[in-house]
């Protein structure tokens, strides 16, 4: 895209709702420059009012999740191939599509004719193709959707918008009915929680301190509530004084089951950006060493003023590559820590609901590096536990690549290690593909897909 394009993208469309021509320069950004779509989001979304920055979300991020099917449709609709669109054009289209196929209470004639004045401001003759596509889709676009079918792999994948790999993968590891269950699970809106900050206040005071409905999120998660409605957790003065940490149900379950206690040393090897280190803390009740490893100083500055907003006073951040703390200026003791916690980079198919954008920057080839990159650090967290010791392993995705074949591949070389069953103790979210571990699903369980085994090193 030229200079002179991306100037004009970033100027207001006169006469376009400010949620619309937002949405649209997010989308733009999104698949012209390759941008994250919250990012893109809050940097253009800034001057909108709240309702306005809601649409512009609800429409930018439906628009960026539905491609496959919008694309779909448009093939239909369009007398010209698709990549032979020039890329704004694109983007308005698939935006007026969106609301014209998924959003009720949207009125149509607004939705195509602000889909057209974005495009005017590109070409004309585009803006024409635009208005004619779109005001097809007034009279068929629903009733292309209805007819899609998610018999097959190939079938889901334009039915629920997902890369055709990425259905390949569910259908062969969870079968049919629950990988077309997941698959329409990834376009709802994700999970509302909040994780209350124990070392600040206790969950009734917060519930009584809430300006929204929330729920208890269940006996094993005593710290854990579930929102009823919309809520700005990081705008708000409870954030602010480190009381609240917004994290899924899911992700609160991990430090619930590495289970340290007060006086203890304890190791998060991946730690940014801090959800999972400042419960640790918290349930450590900020008493013993809880050493926080994140290899990026930026993300590492960050976390240190999560840390200290939040009264996790027994953190300390090491700046380090994980992968070298045996050696060299960090030398960490092998053997040292009495639990250890390992949430590597992963490929994050348990979290498309919140990251629209995910699927499509995924790929099968990029999840065998990650696979590869995750096994490294689970020698090296086992390295580090100390004999009688914990060691959790936790990824925010649903693949068994990424899940139990990095623990097969470790025990089959570590036999000082025995894998706890997980599955006894939370029977509603052991793993459908079977052993003792537990697999959270985004359809079944309401809450983030993560994949979550505890082993003990027995000498």
């Amino acid at each position: 895209m030229g200079s002179s394009s991306a100037s004009r993208a970033a100027r207001p469309s006169p006469d376009v709702a400010p949620a619309r021509a937002c949405a649209y320069r997010v989308i733009r950004r999104v698949f012209e420059r390759g941008a994250f779509a919250d990012r893109a989001l809050q940097a253009e979304a800034r001057a909108l009012e709240r309702r306005d920055r809601a649409l512009a979300t609800a429409l930018a991020y439906g628009t960026v999740q539905r491609r496959a099917t919008l694309d779909h449709v448009l093939t239909l609709l369009c007398s010209r191939p698709l990549q032979r669109l020039d890329p704004p054009l694109l983007a308005a289209l698939r935006l007026g599509l969106y609301q014209l196929l998924y959003l009720d209470g949207v009125a149509e004639h607004a939705a195509v004719d602000d889909a057209v004045k974005l495009a005017k401001r590109e070409t004309r003759a585009g803006a024409q193709l635009v208005n004619a596509v779109l005001r097809r889709a007034v009279r068929e676009g629903r009733a292309l959707v209805a007819a899609l079918d998610d018999e097959t792999p190939a079938q889901a994948a334009i039915a629920h918008s997902a890369p055709a790999w990425l259905a390949e993968l569910w259908f062969a590891e969870l079968g049919p009915t629950r990988a077309r269950s997941l698959l329409a699970a990834i376009n709802r809106p994700a999970e509302a929680a909040l994780r209350v900050n124990t070392l600040r206040l206790q969950p009734p005071a917060l519930r009584a301190a809430l300006p929204v409905q929330a729920r208890p999120a269940g006996p094993e998660l005593p710290e854990g509530l579930v929102l009823g409605e919309p809520f700005d957790a990081h705008g708000s003065e409870l954030f602010a004084r480190g009381a609240i940490m917004p994290q899924a149900r899911a992700s609160m379950l991990v430090g619930r089951l590495l289970d340290p206690k007060s006086g203890e040393r304890v190791l998060d090897l991946c730690a940014a950006p801090g959800a999972k280190t400042t419960h640790l803390a918290a349930l450590m009740e900020a008493h013993g060493e809880l050493v926080a490893v994140e290899r990026h100083p930026g993300r590492a500055a960050a976390l240190e003023r999560t840390c200290a907003r939040m009264g996790a006073a027994n953190v300390r951040v090491l700046v380090a590559d994980a992968e070298r703390l045996l050696a060299g200026a960090f030398a960490l003791a092998p053997g040292s820590f009495d639990r250890v916690l390992l949430d590597p980079p992963c490929s994050g198919l348990g979290t498309l609901q919140s990251r629209p954008d995910l699927r499509w920057r995924m790929s099968a080839e990029r999840m065998v590096r990650l696979a590869a990159l995750q096994a490294r650090l689970l020698a090296l967290a086992a390295e580090l536990t100390a004999p009688g010791g914990t060691l959790v392993y936790s990824v925010c995705t649903i693949s068994a690549r990424e899940g139990e074949r990095v623990i097969e591949s470790l025990l089959e070389r570590r036999p000082e290690f025995e894998v706890d069953d997980l599955r006894a103790l939370h029977p509603r979210w052991g793993s459908e593909r079977g052993g003792p571990h537990l697999q959270l699903l985004p359809d079944r369980d309401g809450t983030d897909g993560f994949f979550i085994a505890r082993l003990r090193r027995v000498r």
